[in-house]
């Protein structure tokens, strides 16, 4: 397929309609000042969480090397082998302890971290200590409640200070792994890089943050505690971001009912 002058660009057509809005009373110019903030904030929403390690100080981020013994990175494959059949907290549990075990673990924990429900207090701790170790999860608590409950950051998301969407409207925040690769492990750590899509905003009637996409890597350290892999540390980046196809947005209708219709995996390599 040839790109022609439009490579490197991504074009939106936005649903017919007598204003143009995708959103019914939403209304959008081709870069409005909502438009930006929402790109930002999907930013910041996916990196909330990192503001638990902002001030560890001193320490490399930089993702290490693998050495000579670690293994070299595969491409993400069916394997034959089942997915886990059990849960902790509503999150699937017990991993396999090897380096598909890490992958699968890795991959659950970013679409848990990135759902909708790190925005609810009691459920925020449930996954918090589900998924991180637990000298970390207990350490960083209270930096994540301050940074999930801060009013100004929620209204200017659309939320109310409970992380609640206005009615008629549905808040949207979902991650989707597109594949993993293990870049070191051994036999009680692992590093595992993640690559997803995610999407973020509100969809229904009168939105001013319709549903965006965005694309990360993250880097996950996991650790083995207890029978089952943990998180200690990850380090996020942009991309790799795909060239956008002309394809009309959806309604705001058709968007609320995918997201209510459509559940989420159980991933496994």
């Amino acid at each position: 397929m040839s790109l022609g002058d439009d490579a490197g660009q991504t074009r939106i057509r936005l649903p017919e309609g007598d204003d143009g809005d995708p959103y019914g009373g939403a209304r959008r110019g081709g870069r409005t000042s909502s438009r930006s903030l929402v790109t930002v904030v999907g930013v910041v929403v996916l990196l909330i969480a990192a503001i638990a390690f902002a001030n560890r100080g001193g320490e490399d981020s930089a993702s290490e090397e693998a050495t000579a013994d670690s293994p070299r990175a595969a491409a993400t494959a069916p394997t034959g082998e089942k997915p886990v059949t059990s849960k902790a907290a509503g999150i699937p549990a017990g991993f396999a302890h090897d380096r598909q075990g890490a992958e699968s673990a890795a991959a659950n924990y970013a679409v848990t971290l990135g759902s909708a429900e790190m925005f609810d207090e009691d459920r925020r701790r449930e996954i918090v200590t589900t998924v991180y170790a637990p000298d970390v999860a207990a350490s960083r608590q209270a930096d994540l409640d301050k940074a999930y409950s801060n009013a100004e950051f929620l209204a200017n998301i659309g939320l109310d200070k409970n992380g609640k969407a206005p009615t008629g409207q549905t808040f949207v925040s979902r991650v989707i792994p597109v594949g993993t690769k293990v870049t070191a492990s051994s036999a009680s750590d692992a590093s595992v890089e993640v690559w997803y899509t995610s999407l973020f905003g509100l969809s229904g009637e009168g939105s001013t943050n319709p549903v965006t996409e965005s694309w990360y890597t993250t880097t996950y350290q996991l650790k083995w505690i207890n029978n089952n892999w943990k998180i200690t540390d990850f380090q996020q980046k942009d991309g790799p971001v795909p060239v956008g196809r002309d394809q009309q947005a959806s309604t705001a209708d058709d968007m609320t009912k995918a997201v209510e219709e459509y559940g989420g995996f159980t991933y496994a390599r």
